[in-house]
């Protein structure tokens, strides 16, 4: 296979947008691997189901109802049962169970894509740290600067805050200017 056409099979980008948040945890849904390794997701679940003792828990996880109504309104995955979605709550594989797949998935098709999945999880690791490490910076900059700078923001709130109106009473008010009276002694 020729260099071009093994890096054409998937590009990271594609592998990086199926790359969910849950449980504190980044994981890939099983239909999405099965896409990416140009399988059926039922052959996928399948080979999963005839090494099941390759996927401990911190592998592979099976979603609860309420994560995959999440994942649904999140990112427009399948839809929920009954109006022609997934029978079954997706499985979720961990950047682990991903690895484990290359194992049981002997294509080199299943291998570029594993390695391009890997390296997506390697760069949104490090995003993450890169953005962790930003977080940090600023919080030590509002530490050093808050005294200083609340003088300056607190002006800044009020110049933001529009002028109080006065209020009007009720009833009837005469529009007469006071008359200027002279006062002799």
């Amino acid at each position: 296979m020729s260099t071009f056409s093994r890096q054409a099979i998937i590009p990271g980008s594609l592998a990086s947008n199926r790359i969910h948040l849950v449980r504190e945890t980044r994981i890939m849904l099983g239909a999405d691997l099965a896409i990416l390794y140009g399988i059926s997701n039922f052959n996928l679940n399948k080979a999963v189901s005839r090494n099941r003792d390759r996927f401990p828990r911190d592998f592979m996880f099976r979603l609860t109802a309420k994560e995959h109504v999440l994942l649904i309104f999140q990112s427009g995955i399948a839809k929920p049962r009954g109006r022609g979605g997934a029978r079954y709550l997706p499985y979720a594989f961990t950047e682990q169970g991903v690895a484990m797949l290359s194992s049981i998935l002997r294509s080199e098709r299943a291998l570029q894509v594993n390695i391009a999945i890997m390296r997506a999880f390697v760069e949104l690791r490090r995003a993450v740290a890169t953005n962790e490490e930003l977080r940090k910076r600023i919080e030590q900059l509002e530490r050093r600067y808050d005294a200083k700078l609340e003088v300056v923001f607190g002006a800044i709130k009020q110049m933001l805050e529009p002028p109080a109106k006065p209020k009007s009473g009720i009833g009837f008010h005469s529009v007469q200017k006071p008359s200027r009276v002279a006062l002799s002694q």
